[in-house]
């Protein structure tokens, strides 16, 4: 899948260790970080007496990434020590400590880091801190030949009850390789992450246990009537995929949840031609996408007794001859027309297909994921993704999933009076409405296409991707789909009725024959 001299970014080994802050001084090792939450209550240990000691000399404050480098302490292993703020010790607080000290990490001299979380830490805690220092170490390394890698090549967490938190942190690994996944192909670029790449990295996940893969060409997306999507795609050489992977870790009687992932691997806005400023950041147009194939990564070291479907519309958007007009009107897989108004509108066009495909599963849920638009990250900008259901359970799913994730959204409304700005003399519906609420028409738009489905949609264009000096894909919202998939996984667990023990041989003999 990468081009001859191209590095992938080398997989670190993270370990979950026993260890109390006076066996963590012990570890040999290039940097230890001690995390001080408030309320410290140092003991006889030598990190201890440390932290103590800059804490009432005011050299450190227990505030959110707040620290205090040491370099070979008396009586510490560790070549460097990092005595850390953390504010009340939470999971978001961790996260926000860890990554405000994500240099130390990368530092070309530290290959074996050790971060003590000695102090009773919980499994939400953990993962916190699992996460965090995966994306503080996370380099893009694919196109950079020549980049110089950091050298950090172990993490040891260290906590006082490993066996009670070996399955937290087993999830929490889990999720950190589904996230790096999405990652790096949302970071690469058009020209390398293309339909067909697409397709290849779904194909490679297949060769997991109980998934399987199916990638559809522009023949077969022909033959199904996906109008718009192939109106989309027409502008460019670039042939269209249409990616179907199925995890079937249930009965296959349980109806799956579909996942939905916009795969636009870059988007010029076609006819209605993008500023140049910041196009390239248009290589993001799929992280959408990259989050379903980050789940199904997941999945696969988790295997929930769950079933899930994940279905990528994937093409380009250009503007050559052929490519889709202003004005045009094309027919969709459900038979509906659309008055293509802007094709920088093309998200909801290849999704809207999707949407209708995905009924033929009987899906138990349905939620698309997509950088639709811009208007969501004026509402939200990039802390939260929005949120648009049509059920209220499962907007309450995703919001929980999200929170229990640190992978925020915000319910967003769906009011029937903004469907009106839809409406088109020429064809049964508009692609856009006017500049008001942009976010939420953009998902009236898609409801017309989710039929009696449970349906939610999750706008990502703020959070999926940073721009400016740490320009690059976030991995979101893997972790709200994972957490949400696993609880339902849970519930499904938990609803199911008790299997019927057979009876032994011996109270078989004694019932007599069968008649």
């Amino acid at each position: 899948m990468d081009n001859p001299g191209q590095r992938k970014t080398p997989i670190m080994n993270f370990e979950l260790q026993t260890l109390s802050l006076s066996t963590a001084a012990a570890q040999k090792c290039d940097l230890l970080v001690v995390p001080v939450a408030e309320g410290f209550v140092p003991g006889a240990d030598a990190l201890s007496i440390l932290a103590a000691r800059a804490l009432e000399k005011g050299d450190l404050t227990t505030k959110p990434g707040k620290h205090l480098h040491l370099y070979q302490p008396p009586a510490v292993g560790a070549r460097r020590v990092l005595l850390l703020g953390v504010g009340k010790g939470s999971p978001s607080a961790i996260r926000q400590a860890l990554l405000a000290v994500s240099a130390d990490f990368k530092a070309p001299a530290v290959r074996h880091a050790v971060v003590s979380l000695a102090d009773g830490a919980s499994d939400t805690v953990l993962a916190a801190a699992v996460q965090a220092v995966a994306e503080a170490s996370y380099v893009y390394t694919a196109t950079k030949p020549k980049a110089e890698v950091p050298g950090l090549e172990k993490v040891v967490f260290g906590v006082t009850h490993e066996e009670a938190l070996r399955p937290a942190f087993a999830q929490a690994m889990a999720l950190v390789h589904g996230q790096n996944l999405a990652r790096e192909w949302g970071n690469r670029p058009g020209n390398h992450a293309t339909p067909s790449r697409l397709a290849e990295v779904a194909k490679s996940l297949a060769r997991e246990p109980r998934i399987d893969c199916k990638v559809h060409g522009p023949e077969d997306v022909e033959r199904l009537g996906m109008g718009a999507f192939m109106a989309v795609a027409r502008g460019s050489k670039e042939p269209l995929r249409f990616i179907e992977l199925h995890y079937r870790g249930a009965d296959k009687k349980q109806a799956p949840v579909v996942l939905v992932g916009k795969g636009i691997t870059f988007d010029s806005g076609g006819i209605s031609l993008k500023p140049g400023a910041e196009m390239d950041e248009m290589k993001f147009d799929m992280c959408g996408a990259a989050s379903v194939l980050g789940v199904f990564r997941a999945l696969a070291e988790l295997q929930p007794s769950l079933n899930v479907v994940g279905l990528i519309p994937a093409c380009e958007n250009l503007p050559d001859g052929r490519a889709l007009k202003p004005g045009d009107v094309v027919t969709s897989m459900s038979g509906q027309t659309i008055e293509v108004l802007n094709t920088d509108a093309e998200g909801r066009l290849i999704l809207c297909d999707a949407l209708t495909y995905a009924a033929r599963f009987k899906p138990a849920a349905l939620v698309d994921i997509a950088t639709l638009t811009g208007a969501c990250v004026i509402a939200l900008g990039a802390v939260r993704s929005g949120l648009y259901a049509n059920d209220e359970t499962l907007a309450a799913q995703l919001s929980a999933a999200g929170e229990a994730a640190l992978d925020l959204c915000w319910r967003m409304p769906l009011d029937e009076e903004y469907a009106e700005g839809l409406k088109s003399n020429f064809a049964d519906v508009a692609n856009v409405a006017g500049r008001p609420a942009g976010s939420v028409t953009a998902a009236k738009f898609l409801q017309r296409f989710v039929g009696e489905w449970p349906w939610a949609h999750l706008d990502i264009a703020g959070t999926a991707w940073k721009s400016g000096t740490a320009k690059g894909a976030t991995g979101r919202p893997v972790g709200l789909l994972l957490h949400f998939l696993l609880g339902r996984a849970q519930q499904e667990a938990q609803q199911a009725p008790a299997p019927v023990k057979a009876a032994s041989r011996s109270a078989r003999a004694k019932s007599g024959p069968r008649i």
